[in-house]
């Protein structure tokens, strides 16, 4: 299983309450840059509209930019691919101002290309200062064991 796009930012600056996995409408010229790895999901988000839920803000670089049409937008929303029920829970979740819906990371699952999603809730300053002490704290005992 390839990983061709994660979000790192979101592990930092949102506490993940719950995850899914969905697949993405893309173009033929779209999949390969995405296999590529000309892809990032930095500033994206997820929203439900209609009964169905979009990737927004995720940028896809042509393949090759010379045969791309003048028409092609990198930037435009993308359908997910979710049952129902999945779309249900999103959409009721989405309701509630203080949760959130953000791509985590791209990757493929046999021949097709997965987007890992989550619930999510941002995390305060405090927080995230505690993520930091946690990281570093962790770093410096995997050198001092390392170094035994």
């Amino acid at each position: 299983m390839a990983n061709y796009a994660e979000n790192k930012k979101t592990r930092f600056e949102y506490e993940i309450l719950e995850r899914y996995e969905a697949g993405i409408e893309l173009s033929g010229m779209e999949t390969k840059s995405a296999r590529e790895g000309k892809m990032s999901l930095e500033g994206s988000f997820i929203i439900i509209r209609g009964g169905e839920a979009f990737l927004i803000n995720a940028n896809i670089t042509p393949f090759q930019p010379r045969n791309a049409g003048a028409d092609y937008d990198p930037l435009r929303n993308r359908r997910l691919l979710l049952t129902k029920k999945e779309i249900f829970e999103l959409a009721s979740v989405e309701k509630n101002k203080s949760l959130t819906i953000v791509p985590l990371s791209v990757y493929n699952k046999g021949k097709k290309i997965k987007l890992s999603i989550a619930i999510a809730r941002g995390k305060k300053n405090h927080d995230k200062r505690e993520s930091i002490k946690k990281r570093d704290t962790e770093r410096e005992l995997r050198r001092t064991l390392k170094d035994y």
